[in-house]
């Protein structure tokens, strides 16, 4: 539909956006590791059944052989997300968190701004498995995350002005809320039609709910929604109890100039 390429919204609380930076590259060195070996490699087909989440097997339907268990069922939650299938996949979540996590981070503060990364991509793990929960195949990707931080800026940012490539080649520069507000619907449109399809829409739809509930709670205090600003008190101006005498200067003569 659109791909977001800058917006028009400075930090205001933090310097550096060091939490959306990491998770950027963490996300790529994983895909890194992963494509090196190959994507039909005994190493990724393991990762993906070890770290991915697999909802037969949260639920207890179904149990992965020992040799695969990599981490605790439950922290499949979140490892899921660091997996991406190919390029494409991994660099459209990446475009999204480069151009909105930033004043997420910047809303919440840096611990803050992770601890809710990573509750939204849990919130579209489990929307995706209370959908599909008898479901053998693993779930990978920061759609989740991803969606959550998309919600937050609509919440908290709607008239910013964003520059976006509509249909992969007309550039337009629009207030947020018409191609945000639009993915969003979008999203909650193709979980209903779509259900059966290699996407996870409910894993998105998930990460929308829980990120424009959290971001609610999450942001500092003093941060307004939906880009109102916050009126501060005016200036009071203190009276002198005694007038104060002033000394009218006369205006000079004109000067004379010499000949």
């Amino acid at each position: 539909m659109f791909i977001p390429l800058h917006d028009s919204n400075n930090l205001k609380h933090i310097r550096l956006q060091w939490v959306t930076w990491s998770l950027i590259a963490l996300n790529v060195l994983v895909w890194a590791i992963t494509e090196q070996a190959g994507a039909e490699s005994d190493f990724v087909n393991a990762a993906v059944l070890g770290l991915g989440f697999i909802p037969s097997v949260v639920n207890d339907i179904a149990e992965l052989p020992p040799s695969l268990v990599l981490v605790p069922e439950d922290a499949t939650y979140v490892t899921y997300s660091f997996l991406h299938g190919n390029w494409l996949h991994l660099g459209s979540n990446m475009i999204f968190l480069w151009v909105f996590g930033d004043n997420i981070e910047d809303a919440m503060g840096h611990f803050r701004f992770l601890i809710f990364y990573f509750a939204c991509a849990a919130a579209g793990a489990f929307a995706h498995g209370l959908l599909l929960p008898d479901s053998e195949n693993p779930l990978i990707g920061a759609s989740g995350a991803v969606a959550g931080i998309v919600a937050a800026y609509l919440m908290l940012h709607p008239k910013v002005r964003v520059w976006v490539l509509v249909l992969g080649r007309i550039p337009l520069p629009l207030p947020a809320y018409i191609p945000l507000l639009f993915w969003v619907l979008f999203q909650f449109f193709m979980v209903i039609t779509d259900m059966g399809g290699e996407v996870s829409w409910a894993a998105h739809v998930g990460g929308i709910i829980a990120g424009a509930v959290l971001v609610l709670f999450f942001r500092r205090s003093g941060v307004p929604l939906f880009d109102r600003t916050i009126d501060t008190p005016r200036a009071v101006v203190r009276k002198s109890a005694e007038p104060v005498a002033t000394t009218t200067i006369p205006a000079s003569p004109p000067p004379k100039w010499g000949r």
